[in-house]
């Protein structure tokens, strides 16, 4: 069998192609990255698709000798991109799977989606779903409605244990609807149970694991599978979360949370009968693969990163403004004459250095790819001039060359946390 994976390198796509080569599966990946696909799939083919912008003809060719298709690809976060990629582009993939004769399609959806839903992230996912479910016999289909995934390299994973490794355990409180997760490994097999059954196919299911529970629970799992002790619970008030999620500071999202304050649930008796697959209560799923000391240190390390990239652009800021609006103008002056400037010239250099910083600062907010790097050249450059010209600031009690390093670090770590996303 020929499988087509559509967002394989996102995070159930990833498994699950890893998974259908390791089993000798003939599998194409597709996604907007084909050359990180290469590398991460060697045994796999590897091609550019874009569901925000493919249209049916663009399919034709990718689809010839597929015997069937899974739909992996998502976004979360980016209400403007849903209707794109969730509903048209979908929609566009599934009618070019109709027109190319492809046996089967999957769909990865979400529990929850339905066409009146109260947020967009699960309307879009339910237009597609609808469509594909509207072909009845021209095609084998299954929609699959995951519950939350829990997995390495999965972002409700990197949520839910960066809470467990926090000093004191936080509680949503009322924010907090029951959750239903499911182990990535026991999706990738329902959805390798799909592509062998027999056809017709024609089925939704609701992809959950055995236990509902809160997402209090949850952590003290999750905590518990990175090997800590119990700690203090504290009860987080729900005006703080959604000041947090309304501010996009923190890792919740508005729509998360109101999907976190719904709930996330349902019986996994429908998903055993059609199946014959139970999947494992979670704290059994991650017991089968151990957490280690990486898992602990990106745990702890989480909630610090964006604080990283925040306090170096005000360092770059500062370093803009307190020239331009803070120093006396003479002392400008005084140090701009020791490199050989003067009147406008030093005017202009000062003005020219100061717009620099302020400039790195904003692309270190803006999160442009190699603001840091940047940063780097720019503060060497700095550095040189001043070793030249007052090699005695290194001795200085104050340290104004020494920090520099500290700066220097600080920039290499801000740099290294830019993940590409294909």
């Amino acid at each position: 069998m020929h499988v087509l994976i559509v967002g394989a390198s996102g995070f159930i796509g990833r498994h699950l192609a890893a998974r259908l080569v390791a089993e000798g599966a003939c599998v194409t990946a597709a996604g907007r990255a084909p050359d990180r696909l290469r590398r991460c799939l060697p045994r796999a083919a590897a091609i550019r698709c874009d569901l925000a912008t493919d249209g049916l003809e663009d399919w034709r060719e990718r689809l010839a000798g597929v015997d069937a298709v899974v739909n992996c690809a998502g976004l979360f976060g980016d209400e403007r991109g849903y209707a794109r990629v969730h509903a048209g582009g979908a929609i566009a993939l599934f009618d070019a799977c109709r027109a190319a004769g492809v046996g089967r399609v999957l769909q990865i959806s979400a529990l929850g989606a339905a066409a009146d839903a109260v947020n967009a992230y699960h309307r879009s996912k339910a237009a597609a779903d609808d469509h594909l479910a509207g072909m009845g016999d021209a095609i084998g289909w299954a929609i699959v409605r995951p519950s939350l995934v829990l997995g390495r390299g999965g972002q409700s994973s990197a949520l839910f244990t960066t809470l467990a490794a926090l000093p004191v355990t936080p509680d949503l409180g009322r924010a907090d609807g029951l959750v239903q997760p499911i182990h990535v490994d026991d999706l990738v097999g329902i959805l390798i149970r799909l592509l062998r059954a027999p056809l017709p196919l024609a089925v939704r299911i609701d992809a959950v694991g055995p236990e509902a529970m809160s997402t209090s629970a949850l952590v003290t799992i999750l905590r518990n599978w990175l090997g800590l002790p119990d700690t203090m619970r504290v009860t987080m008030p729900r005006w703080l979360i959604a000041g947090v999620a309304r501010l996009g500071i923190g890792p919740v999202t508005r729509e998360g949370l109101a999907m976190l304050a719904a709930g996330n649930t349902t019986s996994v008796e429908p998903l055993i009968a059609i199946t014959g697959f139970r999947p494992a209560p979670i704290a059994q799923a991650l017991a089968r693969r151990p957490s280690n000391w990486a898992d602990l240190r990106t745990a702890r390390f989480a909630p610090v990163a964006p604080i990283l990239r925040t306090a170096l652009a005000l360092v770059w800021f500062a370093g803009g403004a307190i020239p331009l609006f803070v120093t006396p103008a003479a002392t400008n002056m005084a140090w701009l004459a020791r490199v050989g400037l003067s009147g406008s010239a030093a005017t202009i250099a000062l003005c020219a250095g100061a717009l620099a910083d302020i400039a790195v600062g904003a692309a270190l907010l803006l999160r442009i790819r190699g603001a840091a790097l940047a940063g780097i050249a720019l503060m060497a450059t700095y550095t040189l001039i001043l070793t030249h010209i007052a090699p005695e600031l290194w001795a200085d009690p104050f340290g104004p060359l020494v920090k520099n390093v500290a700066v220097f670090a600080l920039s290499l770590a801000v740099n290294a946390l830019e993940i590409r996303r294909g």
